[in-house]
């Protein structure tokens, strides 16, 4: 449910939270063939809305609320129904992670970093919450940690999306300059998710800054076959693998598209100005 306020690499990269749900006891069975009154704690059942308590509901119904008004910009509003939601359960790990990203929203760096630490509290084995606090601190150039946590995030598959979490991670591997590395995170990417255009721009991305210019036409051409994906990130970087390959024709071709159909963006700005090798 979360959208980051950046553009990762050039390409709006869309980031969300999925909603966690609470904590469950470990449940005592008894020992079979160990001493008398032993016990054992059976692994815990995977968390379903039956578990949830009418409070827990009412409290969800809420967040929820919250979570519409964050995801149309109103980030007030949304608090306020943060403020009821934990009026009524104030440890559902949720509502913490969404009062992070709301911070993080409105630029309140230091309210940010505290929600996503209680959330992690709550709920230590979300990886949602993983993934939107390596995100969030991505964004701020601490990428070291970030790439800790996206690794952590990727152990708990049932709270998050695999594919997407490869991506986030990937991306940031390229913005710390690793490369190498952020190659074989996106590669992996899209063999979960070959039909995400945010996971083709960005292993284009990559490989072109890599020198790797055939296979990165290949990707990026995966992005621009798609009419309703084409955005004047995708035609410009297109372009500028046309021109460092020497395909002078396909350049003025992709070019003119772009002078076209985005003729106010930052990336026709550029082409006038012959930018392609920046």
């Amino acid at each position: 449910m979360t959208m980051s306020r950046s553009r990762p690499a050039g390409l709006l990269l869309v980031t969300w939270m999925l909603l966690a749900l609470g904590l469950t006891a470990c449940v005592q069975v008894p020992q079979t063939g160990g001493p008398a009154g032993a016990s054992v704690r059976a692994p815990r059942d995977i968390p379903t809305a039956s578990d949830d308590s009418e409070t827990r509901r009412r409290a969800r119904i809420r967040l929820e609320l919250a979570t519409t008004y964050y995801q149309q910009g109103q980030f007030t509003t949304a608090l306020d129904e943060l403020k009821q939601a934990e009026s009524i359960d104030a440890r559902l790990p949720a509502t913490h992670e969404l009062r992070a990203l709301i911070y993080d929203a409105l630029g309140d760096a230091e309210r940010a970093e505290s929600s996503f630490r209680r959330a992690m509290d709550l709920d230590p084995g979300n990886g949602s919450v993983m993934h939107n606090y390596a995100w969030y601190l991505c964004n701020r150039g601490q990428y070291a940690a970030a790439d800790s946590l996206f690794n952590r995030a990727m152990g708990f598959p049932l709270t998050v999306d695999t594919s997407r979490t490869l991506l986030a991670r990937g991306v940031c591997q390229m913005r710390a300059g690793l490369f190498a590395e952020a190659e074989k995170t996106l590669l992996a990417s899209y063999e979960v998710d070959s039909g995400n255009p945010a996971t083709a721009y960005n292993l284009a991305m990559v490989l072109h800054r890599r020198g790797e210019l055939e296979r990165a036409r290949f990707y990026i051409r995966r992005v621009n076959n798609v009419p309703e994906q084409v955005t004047a990130e995708s035609l410009w970087l297109a372009a500028r693998i046309e021109h460092r390959l020497g395909n002078i024709a396909g350049r003025n071709e992709l070019g003119s598209q772009l002078r076209s159909r985005f003729p106010t963006s930052r990336e026709a700005t550029a082409l006038e100005l012959g930018r392609f090798d920046e």
